[in-house]
């Protein structure tokens, strides 16, 4: 059991050799975790990675990012170089390099065999929760096809933990949970098992603040609030964020109140979406530019946070966690109409971006049926891959009820986009969706629509050359402009 605060430094002098001395398993190894295990290997930790995956697996243990992502790209060959296996030697490179962590470390059958050199080792294998001083929970927490919260992740992580109990354990739950969920169901899987919080055990909430594809915001320098059962596990926490991150670590009054924090920032950014989405659709009647409109607003210094419409909201974080709050503010009695109400507006959007579609070819008597569709972007955001709850799915669904023919390019999704590249898509369409703003789309010059004879263009992020496409007598049509 930990005695004090001052376990938490990383190394200490054995013999005149610095050795590594606290342990991270991170469980999942996602947009979450993945980045967190790094820099906690980068901070000096002996990392362990918990993950279902086998090829994440062993991507990871040969040092190659499952996810494109900068930080990832750039850091994870840093500590896991790519070593042979077998010999240990690095690729192209005969010298030897001093393990952190040995291979044989691993027991599982769906983990890769792992080099010299490795700091993050990744593992089907919950056994290691046993051999870690501190577990990171980076589980998803979806929503059902009824948009009630999924808490089976968190639950079958936290289970893990207490099977493989190690007394003395800072348990910290990075997932986005509804306020209550830490004390109403993480911590009865405890103590159901006979293990008391702020005793056996210290249990903190973190909510992850991962901004995928942000070049400016990291993992590293994004502030983080933290949450806890008791005075020591809030410090236990607190000191664990600090030592791996160059940002401020806000000590939050209580748990709940820190599960509370991530679950307003989504549902802030969600309301004042959805407060976009309707006026482009009022603007649309009143042939009103809502993209002039709002630059124009944002020329107040003061009181003014632009946001901006488009043909949906994706993500795993602000599509979702309004649901959470939802939830929960109904069992205690509480009903939110207004987070109802812009999850309705903005769950709207790609039935209206097919509706503008539609009217659009309608004005030139081209039927949607059997019109081949170009769709530009299939991932949620621009310039990465994450496909969650990407609004392509619906756009395509009702695309599907017009029977129309629809071909669809991604340059960051290529398993599952129909063409090579934009000019083949464009030779194959009559008309365009623009769902993502990649900059490989941005830059488009506007002449290579003519070129290929698009009839008509939605642009459902509104970053097209709106004046320069018309010019080319393309019908163009965005969301509220």
């Amino acid at each position: 059991m930990m005695k004090n605060v001052d376990k938490f430094n990383i190394t200490m002098k054995n013999k005149g050799k610095n050795r590594l001395k606290q342990t991270v398993c991170v469980i999942g190894m996602g947009y979450v975790g993945l980045p967190l295990a790094v820099q906690s290997a980068l901070s000096g930790f002996r990392v362990f990675g918990l993950e279902n995956d086998r090829k994440k697996i062993k991507k990871i243990n040969s040092g190659k990012s499952p996810i494109k992502e900068d930080f990832l790209e750039n850091n994870l060959p840093k500590v896991n170089p790519n070593t042979n296996p077998k010999t240990g030697s690095e690729k192209n490179n005969n010298r030897k390099t001093k393990s952190s962590i040995s291979s044989t470390n691993i027991s599982s059958k769906d983990s890769a065999k792992i080099g010299v050199g490795v700091k993050i080792e990744a593992t089907a294998d919950a056994k290691v929760i046993k051999k870690s001083d501190i577990v990171l929970v980076c589980v998803p927490t979806p929503v059902d096809e009824k948009y009630y919260p999924d808490l089976s992740p968190v639950k079958k992580a936290v289970t893990s933990i207490v099977k493989n109990f190690k007394k003395g354990q800072l348990v910290v739950i990075e997932s986005t949970v509804n306020p209550g969920v830490c004390e109403e169901v993480v911590e009865p899987i405890f103590a159901k098992a006979g293990y008391k919080v702020g005793k056996d055990y210290y249990l903190a909430h973190c909510p992850e603040r991962i901004n995928p594809g942000d070049a400016n915001w990291n993992v590293v320098n994004i502030p983080r609030v933290v949450g806890a059962f008791s005075k020591k596990g809030l410090s236990l926490a607190v000191k664990f964020y600090k030592k791996i991150l160059d940002a401020e670590i806000y000590p939050m009054k209580s748990i709940r109140e820190a599960e509370a924090v991530k679950i307003v920032e989504n549902s802030f950014r969600d309301v004042n979406i959805a407060f976009v989405n309707e006026l482009a659709k009022s603007f649309d009647r009143m042939n009103i530019d809502i993209d002039d409109v709002i630059r124009g607003a944002s020329t107040k210094p003061f009181a003014f946070m632009p946001h901006f419409p488009g043909c949906g909201v994706g993500g795993h974080c602000i599509p979702v966690d309004p649901y959470y709050l939802i939830e929960r503010a109904k069992a205690s009695g509480f009903d939110h109409e207004f987070l109802k109400i812009a999850r309705k507006i903005n769950n709207s959007m790609p039935e209206y971006t097919v509706n503008i579609l539609q009217h659009s070819l309608n004005s030139i008597k081209m039927p949607m049926k059997g019109t081949p569709i170009g769709i530009l972007g299939i991932s949620y955001k621009a310039n990465v891959a994450d496909l969650r709850e990407s609004p392509v799915f619906k756009i395509l669904e009702h695309l599907q009820k017009h029977d129309a023919d629809v071909i669809m390019f991604d340059p960051h999704v290529p398993h599952m986009s129909d063409v090579k590249n934009i000019e083949e898509l464009l030779r194959k369409s009559k008309a365009v969706i623009l769902v993502t703003d990649h900059d490989e789309f941005k830059k488009l010059d506007p002449s290579i629509f003519k070129k290929y004879s698009i009839k008509a263009i939605v642009d459902g992020k509104n970053c097209l050359d709106k004046d320069a496409i018309q010019k080319y007598g393309i019908i163009y049509r965005g969301i509220g402009r």
